[in-house]
């Protein structure tokens, strides 16, 4: 049964631009406007965050829009405080948007006496009051499983295999598609999967943390243009240095798809200055003016996705539906209309 009350959208500091880009995607979809909830979300002198929403929101559907990126904490207890108002505010259902899910790397103790800090953010939203998450593509997917909530995972690897196939059309026989690591092979085969290209691993060899000693190519790429996949870019290292062990294995391009820029540090200056071609991420983090402007970085939109798996939520139809090209080819019109 469809809900009774229009879905309403608000957004912290995180992303404003693709809160926005989103509602006006929702706008087209439901022939009406959707705007954001109008709210102030502010720093005290102290640095305390205080959150005031200025519309009624009593037993509406509420969608909070707020990636927990850089810097991670300040976004974070935005979304919780975020939430708390809502809940406090009477909101029948309050639904997570979380673009870029923070501390999703600390999925496990590597070590002896180190925290599950995704386990502990996922425990606090849940305390908080989020009843849902909608979030794209969790670093590790077993993070889902620490919430007691429902929580759809988007994936960026159906709205990249359009870009390649739209971009490379004359040219899909010479394309491979690389793992940066073993531990990346699945989502790497299944976007060569989804475009038909053969999968090649780059193994890396680690002597301490933040430092790789050495790179070996299983798989052979002389003569091929290489995609290299991956979830996370931070800093870029790990990244270009993978282009550059392709370059010397016979690879004659190299390309990157990364669902979320981080982008940290020296990562754009890196980029700028490796062997690859384009390194092509989404708005899942909102970019910044260096990668706005970076010769060889593309950003692929995912408001249109999102807005979908939104509507999805909100009238209780199908959100994996998103994953089939038949499903995103429509949303996407205008980007990969000529495929």
């Amino acid at each position: 049964m469809a809900a009774m009350t229009e879905p309403k959208l608000i957004s912290g500091n995180a992303n404003r631009p693709l809160a926005q880009a989103i509602a006006r995607r929702m706008s087209m979809h439901r022939g009406m406007s959707v705007g954001l909830v109008d709210a102030r979300v502010e720093r005290f002198n102290d640095q305390e965050i205080f959150v005031e929403v200025y519309e009624n929101v009593r037993g509406e559907d509420m969608y909070i829009i707020q990636p927990t990126s850089n810097p991670a904490n300040d976004n974070l207890m935005e979304l919780l405080i975020m939430t708390d108002a809502l809940k406090r505010s009477s909101a029948d259902r309050i639904t997570a948007v979380i673009p870029y899910f923070g501390y999703a790397r600390q999925d496990r103790r590597a070590k002896a006496r180190t925290p599950i800090s995704a386990k502990l953010v996922a425990n606090l939203l849940t305390e908080a009051g989020v009843d849902r998450v909608l979030t794209l593509d969790l670093h590790a997917t077993q993070i889902q499983g620490f919430f007691d909530i429902p929580v759809d995972n988007l994936y960026a690897a159906p709205v990249f295999a359009l870009d390649i196939l739209h971009n490379f059309k004359g040219a899909r026989e010479d394309l491979m598609v690389i793992s940066p690591d073993v531990g990346g092979v699945a989502r790497a085969r299944e976007l060569a999967k989804r475009i038909g290209a053969p999968l090649a691993i780059v193994d890396k060899r680690r002597e301490k943390a933040g430092e790789v000693a050495g790179m070996t190519v299983i798989g052979e790429v002389t003569g091929k243009k290489c995609i290299i996949v991956d979830d996370i870019c931070d800093t870029a290292g790990t990244l270009c240095k993978a282009a550059e062990t392709l370059m010397e294995a016979g690879a004659t391009e190299v390309h990157a798809y990364i669902t979320h820029g981080v982008l940290s540090g020296p990562a754009v200056e890196r980029v700028e200055n490796s062997v690859m071609k384009s390194l092509v991420i989404t708005d899942s983090i909102e970019p910044t003016e260096e990668v706005k402007n970076a010769r060889n970085i593309r950003i692929v939109p995912t408001a249109p996705m999102f807005a979908q798996a939104i509507l999805n939520t909100w009238s209780g139809t199908s959100v994996s539906s998103l994953f089939e090209t038949d499903t995103l080819v429509p949303i996407y019109e205008g980007l990969y209309s000529t495929l």
